[in-house]
């Protein structure tokens, strides 16, 4: 079983950002239902979508979480201990103004042919939140998320991917990919991933 490696001094999180692509949906249920309802950090969601079809996402973890869940709308002010998904065919970006961070939608041309694209959240997430940044890549079977990652570890954020095993992530590629752009601080199975989210919310050691 992989050992995590020693966590960053950063203290606690103030955001946490989430790829996943095939085998999502399964993952997620299994980690964000294990927030509890006194988790501080907001959590951000891209899970690749079909374009052309609503989404029923939050619908579907509303009734299984305890923190709040949104799709997320332009311009919105990111809330702590609050869950938002990507709409389907836009990217999700973290933005800021003077009363702090905020969401941002956008239409610009799919990246490794996804809109949302996992890259596209990590990059601008890390460039508001920095060393209080989480960010976490699931199950995929593609690359997007790999150089997302490494620019919330360049920025000092703190990073988890799925353990890329075939009999733990259906689809193995993406956490692959993750893992090899670059170092990561946590290449863990499933069932020790809500003890580190937990851990990033009140600056606990793990």
């Amino acid at each position: 079983m992989p050992t995590p490696r020693p966590a960053p001094p950063a203290g606690r999180v103030d955001a946490i950002v989430i790829g996943a692509s095939a085998g999502g949906v399964d993952v997620l249920t299994q980690i964000l239902p294990a927030l509890p309802t006194n988790f501080r950090p907001a959590v951000l969601v891209v899970l690749h979508l079909p374009r052309k079809l609503p989404s029923l996402l939050p619908e579907v973890f509303t009734a299984r979480c305890t923190l709040p869940v949104h799709e997320a709308t332009d311009k919105q002010p990111v809330q702590p201990g609050t869950i938002y998904f990507a709409p389907p065919n836009y990217h999700l970006l973290v933005d800021r103004d003077a009363k702090g961070p905020l969401l941002a939608l956008s239409m610009d041309a799919p990246v490794h042919f996804s809109r949302p694209a996992i890259d596209v959240l990590f990059e601008s997430a890390a460039a508001v939140y920095g060393p209080r940044l989480g960010g976490v890549i699931l199950t995929g079977a593609n690359a997007d998320g790999a150089l997302g990652l490494q620019a919330v570890k360049r920025r000092g954020g703190v990073t988890l991917v799925q353990a890329p095993n075939i009999a733990i992530a259906r689809s193995p590629a993406m956490p692959q990919a993750a893992v090899a752009a670059g170092p990561v601080d946590f290449v863990l199975p499933l069932e020790q991933m809500p003890a580190v989210f937990r851990a990033w919310g009140d600056g606990g050691a793990i």
